[in-house]
């Protein structure tokens, strides 16, 4: 997928109190908060308003970074700033904030003057503004570095994606192919309290919609996914010209329905496909694909970790779905595996999936071992291990129903 970088706003707060002072001390503080957006450019683009020293040019700025679909917001103190003139702004504001505790130079010297103090006395309007912020019970981060380290533009880095995350499901829309699974508890949601809190929509798309979209797509469109495929996967030679056509119907469908409507994310439960009597086989290799193009996916009609998989891709910039089978207490690692619905974005040249060639589900031909003491980084965590499941049946018999350590 391509990777967006996160657009967060630079709300510079000073007074007018230093006007006189200091002459030209806007102007000096506006190019300060340049430079920093400009120091920051690896990690996202920041967009400096113009300094604010009153409550009404502060609020004018922050409907300019709200008109603008920015991610976040960046509050930089120039100089010190009474912090009841944004109180209210930022108690108010839709868009995450972090309260950059920071100042022009990193350490005092006995050639400061008076100039320098006001130029670098941020941190007491830092205080004062997050004591407005905590009072109000607005929630808000807190950075305290030199703006110039790595350290800082890391962590900056961090919070910009995650503010990327939270302003994007405000305006998320999932779509439910079918039905979500019978009896499963985990994945129930109350879908007001839902949009209510954090933002993300749930539709309901019915299968036939499905159908009807794959009787739509042309054979060029197949020919493009296929020869995709072919460039980057391994084909199991097992998979007639047949049903690789018929898979990527499915997921030139389903990807035109996620993008006609709208859809940042999606799930399908295996058995709202493969009950329904007209499809051939389930959409599990789509997902894969779709996911590596920046689509949210979970399985079982769970629409509460397609939102999670949404996120991901803001977080990290390419999620993946997968689900918990079983603990491994020699190595403290834990068995995470599924139907092969990993993101294509996490390989270079992957195996092609078998469960994409019948309806029912079928056992994985990989799963994934993350060891629980060792991160995403260790080799462990990186490696792809073949395994098979002894009580199943060979992928090109006829299709029937999983074993019990087969079904998800």
């Amino acid at each position: 997928m391509t990777e967006r970088k996160p657009r967060i706003g630079i709300l510079g707060i000073m007074q007018d109190l230093y006007d006189d002072m200091i002459p030209g001390i806007a102007r000096r503080q506006e190019g300060y908060a340049a430079e920093l957006a400009d120091s920051l450019a690896a990690v996202g683009e920041f967009i400096p308003g113009k300094a604010v020293k009153y409550r009404e040019d502060a609020e004018q700025v922050m409907r300019e970074f709200e008109d603008s679909d920015l991610d976040g917001v960046l509050v930089v103190m120039l100089t010190y700033g009474p912090a009841m003139r944004v109180a209210r702004l930022l108690a108010e504001s839709r868009l995450p904030l972090c309260l950059a505790n920071i100042q022009p130079e990193p350490a005092v010297t006995p050639a400061w003057d008076m100039a320098d103090m006001t130029y670098n006395q941020g941190v007491h309007g830092a205080q004062d503004t997050a004591n407005a912020m905590v009072r109000a019970g607005r929630r808000f981060t807190v950075l305290t570095d030199d703006w110039r380290s790595e350290e800082f533009r890391a962590d900056v880095g961090r919070w910009a994606r995650a503010a990327t995350a939270v302003t994007a499901w405000k305006s998320l829309k999932v779509a439910l192919f079918g039905y979500a699974m019978n009896d499963m508890g985990d994945i129930r949601v109350d879908e007001s309290a839902l949009i209510r809190s954090l933002g993300p929509e749930i539709l309901a798309v019915a299968p036939g919609d499905l159908y009807r979209g794959m009787r739509a797509v042309t054979d060029d469109a197949v020919a493009e996914v296929i020869a995709f495929e072919d460039e980057r996967f391994e084909i199991d030679p097992r998979l007639s010209a047949e049903e690789r056509a018929d898979h990527a119907r499915m997921q030139v469908a389903i990807q035109r329905i996620l993008d006609d409507g709208g859809f940042g994310a999606y799930t399908a439960h295996f058995d709202a496909i493969g009950e329904d009597g007209r499809f051939a086989r389930l959409p599990l290799a789509a997902a894969s694909t779709l996911m590596a193009r920046g689509y949210g996916y979970a399985a079982e009609g769970d629409v509460l970790t397609a939102c999670l998989v949404s996120a991901g891709h803001a977080l990290i910039g390419d999620a993946h779905f997968t689900e918990m089978y079983a603990m491994d207490f020699a190595s403290d690692s834990v068995l995470m595996s599924h139907m092969g619905e990993e993101s294509a974005g996490w390989t270079t040249r992957p195996r092609s999936c078998s469960s994409t060639s019948r309806a029912r589900p079928r056992w994985p031909r990989w799963c994934r071992w993350a060891g629980s003491g060792s991160g995403w980084s260790s080799p462990r965590a990186r490696t792809w291990i073949a395994r098979s499941c002894p009580r199943w049946r060979c992928p090109t018999a006829s299709s029937a129903r999983p074993p019990a350590c087969a079904r998800a």
